[in-house]
């Protein structure tokens, strides 16, 4: 909700791992409708399924290591997101990823762009927890809902399930971690003036000047956020991967799980960008000692960008958000399949 975002999709045979920035579903497919030819491949796959604590394990770790590696595009979005709430047009129409990227080499240093990772990292292994936990408990109390069980053999029931409990444990895990999100946004929004000293003095400072719902400030827009996200990154995903299988069977499935998935990532970010966007600034609502900018609510803060900034300011920061997309599937991706095959080993 990523929404940080953005979409990182593994296909393994029959079971499918279905990941968002700022929200996620693990999405367990079905062995119903393969071909003949597509059943041995899935029994090898289920021979080589690894335990529950070692696929957390394997999806943080992949997780963590993508998001270090595409750290500096991210922090250049959370950048661009944040600039019109203290600048004026002017500097406003001035700004490109190459003029920012050189100033903070220039003003901050090279390791400047990985501020704010730590915490990121930090962020990735309990949500990765508590959305995994929390969707094998949601699904199991959806199952249970009296007409579903004796519809349990059906696909459109067993999406149907795998889809909201996919959201609900997506909104359960990112209200349980938002602190460290908003963290994360502000510790990476400094620039020259160092405001925040780590995680622990950002988590204490904002608590003692804002309150405690300080550290929930931008909550509305990421929950909102939640559903669409992954509704666009579901659906995309599935109609281009099952449209290339119907017209190239042969293809590797890296290979359409990498595509598919960069695409759904793309389209699940043009989509819910302003959301995102909004969130940041919430996020940064007070930062620092500074006035509040937005005094309404989410809607209200939407007309304001919109109103002074125009279409173009709900989008401010997409172009590094896109290059992103790419190589954090295909690392995240590669990463989560040799881990689960050494993992898999050791067991």
């Amino acid at each position: 909700m990523q929404t940080e975002a953005r979409v990182g999709i593994v296909v393994e045979g029959g079971q499918r791992a279905l990941n968002t920035v700022h929200g996620g579903v693990a999405v367990e497919g079905s062995v119903r409708g393969l071909t003949p030819q597509q059943r041995p491949q899935q029994s090898m796959h289920q021979q080589s399924q690894i335990g529950t604590m070692s696929q957390l394990v394997a999806g943080g770790v992949a997780g963590a290591l993508s998001k270090t590696c595409t750290a500096p595009l991210a922090r250049l979005t959370i950048l661009f997101q944040v600039q019109g709430m203290h600048s004026d047009v002017t500097t406003l129409r001035k700004a490109s990823i190459w003029r920012e990227a050189s100033r903070i080499v220039g003003e901050e240093g090279f390791r400047a762009f990985w501020k704010g990772n730590l915490v990121t990292i930090a962020h990735r292994l309990p949500y990765s927890s508590v959305n995994f936990y929390a969707y094998e408990h949601y699904k199991k109390l959806l199952q249970m809902i009296p007409g579903l069980e004796s519809r349990r053999q059906s696909m459109k029931t067993d999406l149907c399930v795998h889809f909201v409990g996919g959201g609900l444990a997506g909104i359960t895990a990112a209200s349980a971690t938002y602190p460290l999100d908003l963290v994360r946004t502000r510790l990476a929004a400094q620039t020259n003036t160092m405001y925040y000293r780590g995680i622990w003095h950002a988590l204490r400072t904002i608590s003692c000047e804002e309150g405690i719902f300080g550290l929930y400030k931008g909550l509305g827009a990421t929950l909102l956020g939640v559903g669409p996200n992954i509704a666009i990154s579901f659906s995309v995903y599935e109609s281009l991967r099952s449209s290339w299988q119907s017209h190239r069977p042969h293809d590797s499935s890296i290979l359409v799980s990498l595509a598919c998935g960069s695409l759904s990532g793309i389209a699940s970010s043009t989509a819910t960008f302003p959301l995102d966007l909004v969130r940041r600034r919430k996020q940064l609502e007070g930062a620092g000692g500074r006035a509040r900018v937005y005094t309404t609510g989410l809607f209200g803060t939407f007309k304001h960008i919109f109103r002074t900034e125009g279409l173009r300011g709900l989008y401010r920061g997409i172009l590094p958000e896109y290059y992103k997309v790419v190589p954090g599937v295909g690392i995240c991706f590669m990463t989560y399949e040799t881990l689960k095959l050494l993992l898999a080993d050791l067991s």
